[in-house]
């Protein structure tokens, strides 16, 4: 037998260290060649570190939110024959195995002994709307095994809940499992969440955003009943055949129109260099919410794209950041950014710019609300465009015109098709 040293790997983009997200293995396990043993976060995306040799785990050179420098020891796998051993340097000190992995295991074949189960954890009283972390495929196992997530203590990162803590909530039986008996019972307990990873890297940017830039906010309401009528009358055309339109494209497509009459919006600054960088590529960051926190997806060259090929690529970039399958490249190179909450939007928000851009537009919810139009009270569908600008580049009275002009085409559609 042998030891198989893996090291941190070069990433690119001249990145000389990384941090240490999360740990797929433990020391013991069995893994096999391709299976994926830990997550690394770089300043833009995280990247899966895959094993490439089939043997057993000895030692971790680290622990999750550890930063580590590229060429250091990542991990040690006993392997059959010589191994790599001898062209690396001494094996770091074995990090103390944890309980059970981190988190959920991603899909793969593990040559392994049955797992023991771990002890039962006592049930969680959540807060009834509060959401637990959870995978898309344990959310699903919980549903059909009628399992009410907020009552499950999670053992991954930052509580994230596991199937393994759905089996081992199933096995304390009907009788443990009565958190909501008594709703008024008091609640002392406390929990320690360490800010690594994916959850570190938004809090650093934000900081550095709100710190750096000059932010300012516009808000402005727009009369979307038009917009949404066009919106179901397409869908009700072409969506079997082209796909369901929600409100984001064309969002983007009046943002791209809006852009070429104000190209200092679409713009980057170095305030480090003191340089402006105004581009011709429209790049919308579309803000996606995920498992592991907010990521910012890149619609590539947007103002090139049709309604339904800007729909389409927000659509398959929002899956793959909810999956955690999206690319560096995909994560990097926006020149604005759009941000929505959906039905959560709220009247007003004020969202963090995405540095180094300029602008990002907010978009709220849409309400139903009574308007009066050539001096008649009607109904109509009113959104709230809630954006903020970098004050440093954007005057006051561009990003009001550039909210205004937007207004202006979502509030008459056809002329998002009129050149």
């Amino acid at each position: 037998m042998g030891t198989h040293v893996i090291k941190m790997p070069d990433i690119g983009e001249g990145i000389a260290e990384v941090e240490l997200s999360v740990w797929h293995v433990k020391v013991g396990d069995l893994v096999v060649e391709d299976q994926v043993l830990a997550d690394v976060m770089t300043d833009k995306a995280m990247v899966d570190i895959p094993s490439p040799v089939h043997g057993k785990v000895i030692s971790l050179g680290g622990e999750p939110g550890e930063v580590m420098a590229v060429g250091s020891i990542l991990i040690s796998i006993e392997v059959e024959g010589a191994g790599n051993a001898k062209d690396a340097p001494a094996v770091a000190e074995p990090v103390k195995a944890a309980p059970a992995p981190v988190v959920e295991a991603k899909p793969a074949p593990v040559v392994a002994a049955q797992p023991v189960a771990k002890p039962a954890a006592a049930p969680v009283a959540r807060e009834a709307d509060e959401r637990p972390l959870a995978s898309p495929a344990v959310r699903k196992h919980a549903l059909d095994a009628g399992i009410q997530l907020r009552l499950v203590q999670g053992s991954g990162p930052a509580g994230r809940i596991l199937h393994e803590d759905l089996e081992a909530f199933l096995l304390q039986g009907p009788a443990k499992n009565s958190a909501t008996a008594n709703p008024y019972a008091e609640r002392n307990t406390e929990e320690q969440i360490p800010v690594i990873g994916m959850r570190r890297k938004i809090a650093q940017r934000m900081q550095d955003a709100t710190r750096r830039a000059a932010h300012f906010s516009y808000v402005e309401e727009i009369d979307v009943t038009a917009l949404d009528e066009l919106r179901v009358h397409l869908n009700e055309k072409h969506g079997a055949t082209r796909g369901k339109l929600t409100l984001l494209p064309f969002i983007v497509r009046a943002m791209v129109v809006a852009l070429r009459d104000f190209p200092q919006i679409n713009a980057r600054y170095d305030d480090e260099a003191q340089v402006i960088t105004r581009l011709g590529a429209v790049h919308v960051g579309v803000a996606t919410q995920s498992d592991i926190g907010l990521m910012v997806p890149v619609v590539r060259h947007a103002e090139a794209r049709s309604l339904w090929g800007n729909a389409e690529e927000i659509a398959r970039l929002a899956t793959a950041a909810r999956n955690g399958k999206a690319s560096r490249d995909e994560l990097s190179g926006s020149t604005i950014t759009l941000t929505s909450l959906g039905a959560l939007g709220g009247i007003v928000s004020t969202p963090v710019l995405n540095l180094p851009e300029v602008a990002i537009v907010g978009v709220n919810r849409i309400v139903e609300r009574p308007m009066v139009i050539k001096g008649q009270i009607v109904i109509r569908k009113m959104m709230n465009l809630s954006s903020s600008f970098d004050h440093r580049v954007v005057d006051g009275m561009d990003a009001a015109q550039f909210i205004q002009a937007i207004r202006g085409l979502l509030e008459q559609p056809a002329s998002l098709f009129l050149e």
